[in-house]
């Protein structure tokens, strides 16, 4: 891709990096879902172990598995696509983070791209961080959202419903994760500074919460609360890796002088 002297690039060639970085996601994530597709039986026995043991209805041959169930002709081909898609999409995170970061990296100097390196070093395992917590949370989430239910009354719950609710509850917790990863990124390559990142702490707190309770599938208190406090934390020590990085930047002019 050609740049400018001065770092830019014409819009056309912009464009170009857009189509060539979807294409390369889009083709990945395929290949992901293709595995999704492949491990669908063992993929689901996971995931609906808080409900029921859909393996061992399987080997039993039993026609039903706890409050479950599947409806209409397409029902089982649909949620077998949604499954492969969605568990392609989380698996394979690190690559199309590293390429959104890609596509903002050409616009920075020699020295911001080096620093960039953390970003694509620290996206993974803060993402895998997310989701293990998502599904570790996952079976009292769903014993709490049960509990709604009425008394003498049975809550028959779509497998496909549940899964899609299961999966982006998942991927909402990884994605989530990446905020500290961003802000120090920022704050290494000089788009933001410490201060600027915790001075409206109370604004910051206010769209964490916001942002967890409109965007978590789950509209329980304890998945809200379980995502917003460690999330409010890494904010906060992101800001605080911020100052103190700035701090450092701050002292290197004066040894340079001496």
């Amino acid at each position: 891709m050609s740049a400018t002297a001065g770092g830019r690039m014409p819009l056309i060639e912009h464009l170009r990096e857009l189509r060539s970085r979807v294409v390369k996601v889009a083709t990945v994530i395929a290949l992901g879902s293709a595995l999704g597709w492949f491990f669908y039986n063992q993929i689901i026995v996971a995931l609906a172990a808080p409900v029921c043991d859909l393996k061992a209805a399987q080997e039993s041959g039993a026609s039903t598995c706890g409050a479950l169930y599947i409806s209409g002709v397409l029902g089982p081909l649909n949620l077998q696509i949604k499954v492969a898609l969605l568990s392609g999409i989380i698996l394979t995170a690190p690559v199309w983070l590293y390429q959104l970061w890609a596509f903002i990296a050409p616009a920075l100097h020699r020295r911001e791209k080096r620093n960039s390196v953390l970003f694509i070093v620290a996206a993974t395992p803060f993402f895998a961080a997310g989701t293990y917590l998502g599904y570790t949370i996952l079976p009292i989430a769903v014993e709490v959202l049960f509990g709604f239910t009425p008394s003498a009354l049975t809550n028959l719950v779509r497998f496909d419903d549940y899964l899609d609710f299961v999966l982006r509850a998942i991927l909402m917790f990884g994605i989530a994760f990446e905020l500290p990863v961003f802000l120090v990124t920022f704050n290494l390559i000089g788009f933001l500074s410490g201060n600027a990142i915790l001075k409206p702490w109370r604004i910051w707190v206010f769209a964490i919460t916001l942002f967890v309770a409109g965007f978590t599938p789950s509209a329980d208190p304890l998945s809200m609360i379980a995502l917003t406090v460690p999330l409010i934390a890494l904010y906060l020590l992101a800001g605080g890796i911020a100052i103190l990085n700035d701090r450092r930047r701050a002292r290197k002019p004066i040894a340079g002088d001496i």
